[in-house]
């Protein structure tokens, strides 16, 4: 049975403290199981919801998140497009990026639940960055991530 049993969608702050309390392992393993689509998904529909669009003032970009380790081998591509203080979320890619940002599935269920700071997951190498690197500083705050 998987340590994680809610979905950021139905209590985000229950969610984020599932994957703080789980190992890597556990996480590991959730990500590679069917339910990372329904876990990917449910992610995908929450992020407007977090988006501080007041921080995002007059940026316009377009940010491609790529998640590696799906259970056939393959990553998940989810496009992010900021435009006017208004988020919009794509499972997948249709625009150019202006920042492509590449990491694990275990690290980016950490992430987006405030369980792993995106600055340390990018200077120890876990999170590569290809594109505006001045964006990859101001990213992070864009979003309000859970305190767990």
């Amino acid at each position: 049975m998987s340590p994680i049993d809610t979905s950021p969608l139905h209590d985000r702050l229950a969610f984020a403290r599932q994957v703080k309390a789980a190992s890597d392992r556990e996480l590991l393993d959730l990500m590679r199981s069917p339910r990372r689509a329904s876990i990917m998904h449910d992610i995908v529909a929450d992020l407007p919801a977090v988006f501080l669009a007041d921080r995002a003032g007059d940026l316009d970009a377009v940010v491609h998140w790529k998640v590696t380790g799906r259970p056939d081998g393959g990553t998940d591509t989810l496009e992010l497009v900021i435009t006017r203080g208004k988020l919009a979320v794509a499972p997948e890619p249709a625009r150019t990026p202006r920042l492509t940002l590449t990491l694990g599935p275990v690290d980016f269920l950490k992430m987006v639940t405030g369980n792993a700071n995106p600055k340390m997951l990018f200077l120890r190498g876990r999170m590569k960055a290809r594109g505006d690197l001045g964006l990859t500083t101001r990213f992070p705050s864009l979003f309000d991530t859970p305190r767990p």
